[in-house]
């Protein structure tokens, strides 16, 4: 997990396209991100970055939980590879590269083992990898040089919307942080509030067929997908979270729970019985105005 210090990162954007080629750099650093539409590989090979050594990652838009790592003494040569290639189904490449172009094919084979490594240990993307990549003897001095540049490319990529190395849940913030629950008709599950929206815990647990008569077929859809991806595993009558899972917000994560529409803000609450929605407000120090005779 990246640590949490000030930053300044400077975001280019070549073509003028936010959704075109980006450009990421921490401004005091020398390692940069380059994100790459599928569509664009072209336009990447005119940029001199393209034929540095380098790590990658293919993400896909459609199933963005899903990564590929991987490194090249000519990252645009292998992006041309992974082109022509069928068995990989990706939208978006991720090319991260120095800017005084003095990474080592020694550097990218640690930098894609250990990244290799932290993904799987953070668990939040499924890594499509067929290897664990090779891990070259390193010398201290060089692997310090990596370790820096493992972080501030994790920086660089949660920025960019692709938090690879972001664990969902901080192990030390989880000691403190407040847990919220939603139990009704069957449901029994906990969750925590983040910056990025619920995250609700392994071991969480919903009832298959759900009590209430009305359902949705969206919400039916969507669960049976997460089924199908391990998230869930039924167990019973009831389906049981397998890992921590991310919802974009409280209602995404109460509606897919109970299959039908729910406000999450009033639906998740602390154990003493004070919903999301309260909470929020007074964490914030916000507070209803008392009434002004």
């Amino acid at each position: 997990m990246t640590d949490k210090q000030p930053r300044t990162i400077q975001i280019f954007l070549p073509n003028g396209d936010p959704s075109g080629i980006r450009v990421a750099e921490v401004t005091t650093s020398i390692v940069r991100l380059v994100e790459v539409p599928r569509n664009q590989i072209g336009e990447f090979l005119k940029m001199p970055e393209a034929h540095q050594v380098g790590l990658y990652f293919l993400v896909g838009r459609e199933n963005q939980d899903e990564v590929y790592i991987g490194q090249s003494g000519d990252v645009g040569h292998r992006l041309g590879q992974h082109l022509k290639d069928d068995s990989k189904d990706w939208e978006r490449a991720l090319v991260l590269i120095s800017l005084t172009n003095n990474l080592t094919q020694t550097h990218v084979l640690y930098l894609e083992s250990l990244s290799i490594e932290k993904a799987r240990q953070c668990g939040r993307y499924e890594l499509v990898n067929g290897n664990r990549g090779q891990k070259p003897h390193t010398p201290i001095p060089l692997k310090a040089d990596c370790d820096e540049i493992h972080r501030v490319g994790s920086l660089l990529l949660a920025t960019l919307g692709y938090p690879i190395f972001e664990a969902l849940v901080d192990a030390e913030e989880a000691a403190t942080e407040e847990v919220f629950y939603c139990q009704r008709g069957g449901v029994d599950a906990k969750a925590y509030y983040t910056n990025e929206g619920m995250v609700i815990l392994k071991g969480s647990s919903a009832p298959y067929v759900p009590k209430r008569k009305t359902t949705q077929p969206r919400l039916i859809a969507q669960r049976d997908s997460l089924v199908e991806k391990g998230v869930l595993a039924k167990d019973g009558d009831n389906v049981v979270f397998q890992k921590d899972y991310l919802f974009k917000t409280p209602s995404g994560a109460s509606c897919l729970l109970v299959l039908g529409a729910t406000n999450g803000w009033k639906e998740w609450k602390t154990k003493h019985g004070q919903t999301l929605d309260d909470y929020v407000g007074r964490d914030n120090g916000i507070s209803e105005p008392r009434n002004q005779e």
